[in-house]
C-alpha cells in the first residue's frame, strides 16, 4: 500500500509565488473546482493584466443529484463561464470526459496535452491530486486522476514524439514552455499569493454555482465564510490577511 509522505507544516511561513508570467492554464476536474479556493487568485492575475485559461475535464454533469446528467451540463457549463468571468476569465473550455469516472491514463493526457499546447501557458495549475486534502478529508477520485494527468501531460506537451497526431492533423506545434504546475488545495503547499483584495471576486466565482450549490443540500452554507476561513487561516503564514496556498513543481533544474 502506498504511504502518505511527509506533509508540510501547517504553521510554517509561505513563499510568495513567482508572477513573472504572462499565460496560465488552469486544468480541473470540475466546474466549481476552481472556485473552492483559487479563484480569488485568478482575479488577482488577470487584474495585473495576465491572461487565464480554464480548460474543465468534465462538465460537472454528475454532481447535482436531484437533476439529470443531460440538464445538470448545460447549467453547469453555463455556471462556469459566469463564474470565470466574475474573476476575469474569458476562456473557458470543456474537454468532455464523463464526470465521477475519470480514468488516469492516455486519453486524458492526451487531451491535457492538447490544451497545453494549444494555449501556450508558462504556469499551468490544477487541483489537489494528493490522497487527502489539508486537515485529512480523503479527495475524490476525478481529483486524483486529472491532477496526475495533467503533471504528466505537461511533459508530454513539449515532446513531439508523443501525440504526434495532434501536430500533424490539429496542426498544434510542441509547447516546453511550462515552467512550473501549481496545485491547490494541497496538503504540501509551500506557496501562497495575497488575495486580500480580490477575496470579495473570488467569493462572487463561488456564489455563481448557485444550481450546484443548492443541489449539494448544505443547510446555511455561506461562500464568503467558507472561503474565509481558508484564506485567513493561510494569510499570517504570507504575512497578509487572506492567502490562497500552492503547492509548486518545478519542471525544470532552474525554475
Amino acid at each position: 500500500m502506498a504511504t502518505t509522505p511527509d506533509r508540510a507544516d501547517e504553521d510554517a511561513p509561505l513563499r510568495p509565488l513567482d508572477e513573472t508570467w504572462t499565460t496560465a492554464l488552469a486544468v480541473v476536474a470540475h466546474p466549481d473546482d476552481m472556485e473552492f479556493g483559487a479563484a480569488a487568485a485568478v482575479a488577482r492575475w488577470t487584474g495585473q493584466g495576465k491572461r487565464v485559461v480554464y480548460s474543465m475535464v468534465t462538465s460537472g454533469e454528475a454532481g447535482i443529484d436531484g437533476i439529470h446528467p443531460d440538464e445538470a451540463r448545460r447549467v453547469r457549463e453555463a455556471e462556469q463561464i459566469a463564474s470565470a468571468r466574475a474573476v476575469g476569465v474569458e476562456e473557458v473550455e470543456f474537454l468532455g470526459f464523463a464526470d465521477g469516472v475519470i480514468e488516469y491514463g492516455l486519453p486524458l493526457r492526451r487531451a491535457i496535452a492538447g490544451a497545453v499546447r494549444r494555449h501556450r501557458p508558462e504556469v499551468v495549475i490544477t487541483g489537489n491530486y494528493r490522497e487527502t486534502f489539508p486537515g485529512g478529508m480523503l479527495n475524490q477520485a476525478d481529483h486524483v486522476a486529472t491532477g496526475r494527468a495533467v503533471v504528466d501531460a505537461v511533459r508530454d506537451a513539449g515532446n513531439r514524439w508523443v501525440f504526434t497526431d495532434q501536430l500533424e492533423a490539429e496542426g498544434f506545434q510542441p509547447w516546453g514552455g511550462v515552467r512550473q504546475v501549481w496545485v491547490a488545495g494541497s496538503p504540501d503547499a509551500g506557496h501562497a499569493v495575497d488575495v486580500t483584495d480580490t477575496f470579495d471576486a473570488g467569493v462572487a466565482s463561488l456564489r455563481a454555482h448557485a444550481a450546484y450549490l443548492d443541489g449539494l443540500g448544505w443547510e446555511h452554507f455561506d461562500p464568503a465564510e467558507f472561503l474565509a476561513r481558508m484564506t485567513s487561516a493561510t494569510g499570517p503564514r504570507l504575512g497578509v490577511q487572506h492567502a490562497t496556498p500552492f503547492e509548486v513543481l518545478r519542471m525544470g533544474w532552474d525554475d
